[in-house]
């Protein structure tokens, strides 16, 4: 079973890389981020089209996640995290796709920080830790997939030093991140590229694609259940090179059958 991360920056915008891209790679499930969708606006017809179902959680201009599936239609099992009624970005998703629940989520970017901002970023994560607790012990494979807004260590920026102020990169943030991991999260493309610079966003100003200019901030988590399932992880590069294409590439893990 192959499950992909997608930030596709805006779903109507790219909806021909996310198109060709579906047909070229055919992942069982893919998780979006950033739709800029209002819930009305998404492009159900095109996604099934080109061969899934979708569940999807919008919003007008900003934000917004969705979950495809291949094989059938996505069972919704939330939308939004518990700790902030007020809080009203489309930024979670959680649903099953077989036998595997599956979480798709669009972290805060927090910039700049510190500030009102940074602040809102850190108290979604706890309220995400908060969610991935319930989840972490269960007996069933779960896969938190998504845009994380957070770089975990500095071999996954191309230049650290430079980063130090950005709240991606701030000691809070990957402190908040080691938190969530130590539930007993596996993050699946560290895992199987130990020691490995791989990133996952190239930024679209100051040639960062050309220079290879990146970062690592989406990621695939893995309950114990599933990353005893983990067979392979890797980001398809080739798509950020695509015209017209999104400033992330899409990431993916596949897990054998159990």
């Amino acid at each position: 079973m192959k499950i992909a991360t997608y930030n596709v920056n805006s779903v109507n915008a790219r909806l021909p890389v996310l198109v060709r891209w579906l047909a070229d790679t055919q992942p069982d499930v893919a998780c979006l981020q950033e739709l800029k969708a209002a819930q009305e606006k998404f492009p159900f017809d095109a996604i099934r089209e080109a061969g899934y179902h979708a569940i999807w959680h919008g919003q007008k201009a900003w934000n917004g996640v969705a979950i495809l599936a291949r094989g059938g239609e996505p069972v919704e099992t939330g939308r939004g995290l518990a700790g902030d009624p007020d809080d009203l970005h489309s930024r979670y998703l959680e649903g099953t796709v077989g036998s595997v629940r599956v979480g798709c989520l669009y972290l805060p970017n927090g910039n700049p920080a510190p500030g009102p901002k940074f602040d809102y970023k850190l108290r979604w994560l706890e309220r995400f830790t908060a969610r991935a607790a319930e989840l972490v012990a269960s007996p069933n494979s779960v896969v938190l997939a998504g845009d994380y807004n957070v770089i975990p260590e500095e071999l996954d920026v191309y230049n650290p030093a430079g980063w130090e102020a950005d709240a991606l990169f701030r000691p809070e943030t990957r402190a908040a991140y080691r938190t969530l991991l130590a539930q007993g999260w596996t993050d699946a493309l560290r895992h199987l590229n130990p020691g490995k610079q791989v990133f996952t966003f190239w930024d679209y100003t100051s040639g960062a694609w050309r220079r290879n200019a990146g970062l690592r901030i989406d990621h695939l988590l893995l309950n114990p259940a599933a990353a005893k399932r983990l067979t392979a992880a890797g980001v398809d590069r080739d798509v950020r090179g695509w015209e017209k294409t999104s400033d992330h590439a899409p990431t993916w893990v596949e897990l054998q059958d159990g």
